[in-house]
């Protein structure tokens, strides 16, 4: 409506006063597509000219909300809920335990790997115990093979000096004897070596890996009680007793961090406009939630896909034609002024206006005068957009408490 009256004034009213002053033509309600059908048919392919080059040079959209993060609020694995910390909406702090998980088994778990911690600490004290056993055998077999040693040495002397009193078959005794206590020595000092090694080897090998699974086991019971990730406010938490959680299809409900405010706005502009949406271009913005009141802003970001036309790998080819409705170019807007959007309801829709300046170009380029009158054209257009943004901002309590009844 504003732009066929801003059109009409340059058009149907000069095209009116010519006829009806100038040539004296008497301009009834029958007579006016006749009488001033130049003036009507320039006001129309004028607003329509006027409506795509304000539209396209100065993007709107309704598709513009301040979005916020949340976290789901799930288990690492599936169970049963056996307690509750916490109630419905309820304010948690960072580290604070939420729910708990049924945990018999991972305690069982958990008291088997102390039981074998303590197994292998008794395994290492009669292992001491042992150590101290094979050296009184090692000892044993020593002082018998240096009492045979000494026998040997004596009867062999005896048998040199031919008295007659050793025989050789009592020399061939004593030699087995003595291979004997040699042996036996041997194999004490082989004890005693296998039970140092076992001290100072693998038992502290059998003792690390049952503190390693003491640990899986109590971080497999912690795993049972959720915790806060972040600070924030519980909703959706419907939790009872007795209901079985699972991470991959059922979260026990979502938290909203702490200071979540609205800082950005994220619009879905159209298509035919990715040429003219460019960050750092001035945008305006009114919400449902902060209505009659206009938001400075300023485009920072201009994502360079468009989401409807992601592909992922499946069994099966896509057929672009089953896209059937087109995507928007996600932009990321901005407060021009600090604190910009406080007081605005996280996840209110908002109508965005952004607009585009030739101040730059103007300043700097070398261009010609015909030139030079479309950018100023282009920047002045930039008005009829911004009174409508206040005309819709005006409207918008009318619209959602009059005409839709909410």
């Amino acid at each position: 409506m504003l732009e066929i009256t801003l059109c009409s004034l340059l058009t149907i009213l000069p095209d009116y006063l010519i006829r009806r002053f100038l040539q004296g033509r008497k301009i009834t309600f029958f007579s006016v597509w006749y009488e001033l059908r130049w003036g009507i048919t320039g006001c129309l392919l004028l607003t329509i000219l006027l409506i795509t080059t304000i539209f396209y040079f100065h993007p709107s959209t309704t598709s513009a909300t301040s979005v916020f993060r949340t976290v789901p609020v799930l288990p690492e694995t599936n169970g049963r809920v056996s307690e509750i910390f916490v109630k419905v909406r309820d304010t948690v702090e960072k580290g604070q335990p939420i729910f708990r998980l049924d945990s018999t088994e991972q305690e069982a778990t958990l008291e088997l790997a102390r039981r074998r911690v303590a197994e292998i600490d008794a395994q290492t004290v009669m292992a001491d115990a042992d150590i101290q056993a094979a050296m009184g055998q090692v000892q044993q077999a020593e002082n018998a093979v240096k009492q045979f040693v000494d026998e040997l040495a004596v009867k062999q002397e005896l048998f040199d000096r031919k008295s007659g009193t050793v025989s050789p078959r009592e020399l061939e005794r004593l030699q087995t004897a003595l291979a004997g206590a040699e042996g036996q020595l041997a194999a004490a000092q082989a004890a005693q070596n296998a039970a140092e090694v076992r001290v100072s080897t693998l038992l502290p090998a059998e003792k690390a890996s049952a503190e390693a699974a003491l640990k899986q086991a109590q971080v497999d019971l912690d795993k049972m009680t959720v915790y806060a990730g972040v600070s924030g406010q519980l909703e959706q938490f419907v939790l009872q007793v007795g209901d079985i959680v699972n991470p991959f299809m059922r979260p026990a409900g979502i938290l909203i961090p702490a200071g979540e405010g609205p800082r950005r706005l994220q619009a879905g502009f159209g298509q035919i406009e990715a040429g003219v949406l460019k960050p750092g271009m001035a945008a305006e913005a009114t919400c449902v939630s902060k209505p009659l009141e206009i938001i400075p802003l300023v485009v920072v970001g201009v994502q360079d896909f468009i989401a409807s036309g992601q592909l992922r790998a499946g069994e099966q080819l896509v057929d672009v034609a089953q896209i059937a409705k087109p995507g928007t170019i996600l932009v990321t807007l901005e407060p021009l002024f600090e604190n910009g959007l406080e007081g605005m309801t996280p996840g209110s829709n908002c109508i965005v206006n952004a607009y585009t300046s030739n101040h730059e170009r103007l300043a700097n380029e070398d261009l010609g005068s015909l030139q030079r009158f479309g950018l100023h054209a282009i920047d002045a257009i930039a008005l009829v957009h911004a009174m409508i943004l206040r005309v819709q901002a005006l409207f918008i309590p009318v619209r959602t408490l009059v005409l839709t009844g909410h």
